[in-house]
């Protein structure tokens, strides 16, 4: 059998070896140590961030996003429905009410069903997700925000280096939040980022998540925390991948590029859109079929030892969620219905691209 085509595995840079051997020669292993806070600066200078928390996942920093926002037991959290289950969890964490808002032509949050949402269910927060690497409206949808003083947490867990109007997504809301995850642009194995221009919110976070312990000779405890900190060894695999994350978003965009030039013919697929004035990182290929059942090209892809993936399946229609208001719901039905994720692994050469495509070619209608 052909080797394995992954959907999007993680691809080193070079340098992180070396840095994970000066982790272990100062012997600062966990929790903390140098490297977490030069990851923290990195995200911050390439971002344009105030400041950062490296933390151990999204869903952490979205976590402490709501926590930091006074999101209570019983309050309304609004959330993009076309998102992974990360984005949406914390709002129950903090016994908060999630309600969903559908998607418009980009795939991402319809500005116009968040201000209804908003209006009606005068929610604390807001969870938007930047979907698959690409920015949402973010501009009116901030702007919706702050009219209606409604935090703003910006999951763009999939979207570093994503930018619109030239600014980073993760960087217009009160909080934004970035994923290392093994199948993000760069990895640091598992963990995450929580950005603020609020300098004095981080370092709360910061607190939070180191188990809220107060500044006392023994372990003092006034408030409720996480173990939620990066450990220093991963914080130095994410200093190395900070260094290749250009190089990442161009190879990205360029596999991109290739399957838009292999299957852009073909009328029935239509790709995942870019929003005028962005410019997204292209974390995945994703598209829609007019006829064909995605999952027959799926098994197609499978039998030739390429993975692929469904788009997500909609919050509103999960189990856990099923009495969740939902403001509108059949763009991201639909979405989920017809669309397919493509491998997209920056190690990817045109060759692998060129045979998933005539993968995907053969299982048409």
């Amino acid at each position: 059998m052909a080797e394995k085509i992954f959907l999007s595995p993680p691809h080193m840079g070079g340098n992180e070896l070396k840095y994970i051997q000066e982790v272990f020669d100062s012997n600062y292993i966990a929790p903390l140590g140098a490297f977490v806070d030069r990851f923290e600066k990195d995200i911050c200078h390439f971002t344009g961030a105030a400041s950062a928390a490296a933390l151990s996942s999204a869903t952490a920093a979205i976590h402490l996003a709501l926590r930091l926002s006074e999101v209570k037991a019983g309050d309304k959290v609004l959330a993009s429905t076309l998102t992974f289950i990360g984005s949406v969890a914390p709002i129950l964490y903090q016994g908060a009410k999630p309600v969903f808002v559908d998607s418009d032509e980009s795939w991402n949050a319809d500005p116009g069903l968040v201000e209804e949402a908003i209006e009606k269910e005068r929610p604390k927060a807001f969870v938007l997700t930047h979907l698959y690497g690409q920015s949402a409206k973010i501009d009116r949808i901030a702007e919706i925000c702050k009219a209606y003083d409604v935090a703003l947490i910006e999951d763009a867990a999939e979207s570093l280096g994503a930018t619109f109007k030239e600014k980073h997504t993760g960087t217009f809301g009160d909080f934004g939040a970035y994923s290392f995850n093994g199948n993000k642009i760069i990895t640091t194995s598992g963990g995450g980022m929580l950005v603020s221009d609020d300098k004095t919110a981080i370092s709360h976070a910061k607190k939070l998540a180191t188990q809220a312990r107060e500044p006392a000779l023994w372990y003092e405890h006034e408030e409720l925390g996480y173990n939620y900190r990066m450990s220093n060894v991963l914080a130095a695999i994410g200093v190395g991948q900070m260094e290749v994350l250009p190089s990442h978003i161009e190879k990205k965009r360029e596999i991109f590029s290739w399957y838009e030039e292999l299957l852009g013919d073909i009328e029935e697929i239509e790709f995942m859109p870019e929003i005028e004035h962005s410019r997204g990182n292209r974390w995945l290929t994703t598209l829609t079929f007019a006829c064909t059942n995605p999952a027959k090209v799926m098994a197609t892809l499978q039998e030739r030892n390429i993975e692929s993936r469904p788009v997500w399946k909609p919050m509103h229609l999960q189990p856990l969620f099923k009495e969740a208001l939902c403001y509108g719901k059949d763009v991201s039905e639909d979405l989920f219905a017809r669309g397919i994720c493509l491998p997209s692994g920056t190690a990817m050469s045109k060759e692998d691209v060129e045979q998933v495509a005539s993968m995907v070619r053969s299982a048409l209608c």
